[in-house]
């Protein structure tokens, strides 16, 4: 699995399809097919992931660091099926309520994350089946 680096990246898969939603996330996909005579931005036909956490929805950055941590290790612990060679972000689109996760990075908030992304990836497999 590789990570998207550049801008340019990020913008072309969010220009992409939403491929699944949960409360919190939303899974955005693109074709790694580059147009003709163009640069490609992917350099390997293989799984690119990025993760997109807005201050806007997790205004601590311990909060935003751990919620990226637990996207790619709960997407690089799925099965290799979950997810089709192609580029996706995974995108905060809500916050997480702080009366109920008042810690800035507590075991309780990542669960609740690791839950929510796993329910993504099944809803990602499905909608593509």
């Amino acid at each position: 699995m590789q990570r998207l680096k550049t801008r340019a990246q990020f913008q072309a898969v969010l220009a992409g399809a939403t491929v699944a939603r949960t409360a919190h996330f939303a899974l955005h996909r693109c074709a790694l097919a580059a147009p003709a005579g163009a640069e490609p931005l992917f350099a390997t036909e293989d799984v690119w992931l990025g993760a997109m956490v807005p201050k806007r929805w997790a205004r601590r950055a311990v909060t935003r660091n751990a919620i990226k941590r637990q996207i790619y290790t709960v997407s690089a612990a799925a099965p290799d099926a979950t997810l089709p060679r192609a580029a996706h972000v995974v995108r905060l689109r809500a916050a997480f309520d702080r009366k109920q996760f008042v810690s800035a990075s507590s075991d309780k908030l990542k669960a609740a994350v690791r839950a929510e992304l796993q329910q993504l990836l099944e809803r990602a497999a499905t909608a593509r089946a």
